[in-house]
């Protein structure tokens, strides 16, 4: 079964999308896996911890970020698919919003694009119209280096379903399926933690539109403002708690940085309810 039919099956199993940075400056792993030795490492590991899907980011999107040339994304990312695919079974996740990224990491054979600019580059839905792909579609106010700078509402889920609305109907008229299309609301893209806590509260609310959710809040400050201003890593059990209660309000993929623990408490909350997750 590929992604997008994986997404669309009845099965209650959530998908737990492993993150693997390939960046010196991401804000809770930056650095640790640019060498060889250490991706395959990390490759491994994820797969054997239950991981689905591994998402691959060459420019790092925390707050404050400055974007990188296409040539340097491009040079931490593909090599990264390759191994990926050398050293797992998972599917492949390529986390950029650069048209040309895009288009030599499918060229590689990528399962999924996960576009935090929801496809608005030049080319890029021309480009994804042309290929079976799964896309994300994130929602994000402003841009990394200005995002956190007090962003304001008028009312936090009417603009984020609204701007996500947009993008599926853009979507379809370039002639892309919409069962290949996965949304996330953006959780710390342009968001206060007030904002964050309103979308999370209902997050069955976008689980209803018809389309999987991804939800990715893993040691995000968020977390860290929720649990006492606890530094990143102090953030983990906060992560896998979030990413728990994701699934419980319907979430069908998690974005985690801590695999093993996140498998680990959807395995026990299966077991231990009557519900399935």
């Amino acid at each position: 079964m590929n992604l997008v039919d994986s997404m669309q099956a009845d099965s209650a199993e959530p998908l737990i999308m492993g993150i693997l940075n390939v960046t010196p400056d991401s804000f809770s792993d930056g650095g640790l896996y640019t060498q060889q030795d250490q991706l395959k490492y990390r490759i491994q590991s994820m797969a054997e911890q239950g991981a689905h899907i591994i998402d691959i980011g060459g420019e790092s999107t925390r707050p404050g970020a400055l974007s990188v040339s296409l040539e340097e994304e491009k040079d931490r990312v593909l090599p990264a698919v390759e191994l990926v695919k050398e050293y797992s079974d998972c599917w492949v996740s390529i986390d950029t919003y650069k048209t040309e990224v895009m288009r030599e990491s499918l060229a590689l054979g990528v399962d999924m694009i996960n576009d935090v600019n929801a496809l608005q580059s030049d080319g890029a839905l021309a480009l994804l119209a042309s290929v079976d792909a799964a896309i994300c579609l994130m929602h994000k106010q402003g841009q990394p280096e200005n995002m956190q700078a007090k962003p304001v509402y008028d009312d936090v889920l009417t603009q984020v379903h609204e701007f996500l609305k947009a993008r599926i109907e853009a979507c379809q008229q370039a002639g892309i399926d919409k069962k290949r299309l996965v949304l996330d609301p953006g959780f710390g893209f342009g968001k206060s933690l007030g904002h964050n806590q309103t979308l999370f509260k209902n997050l069955t609310d976008l689980t209803l539109q018809g389309f999987p959710v991804l939800v990715g809040v893993s040691r995000k400050t968020m977390i860290g403002e929720l649990l006492g201003d606890a530094p990143i890593d102090k953030r983990m059990l906060g992560s896998v708690v979030a990413a728990l209660l994701a699934v419980q309000r319907g979430a069908k993929i998690v974005r985690v940085h801590d695999v093993a623990e996140t498998a680990q408490a959807l395995s026990l909350a299966r077991s231990l309810t009557s519900n399935s997750l």
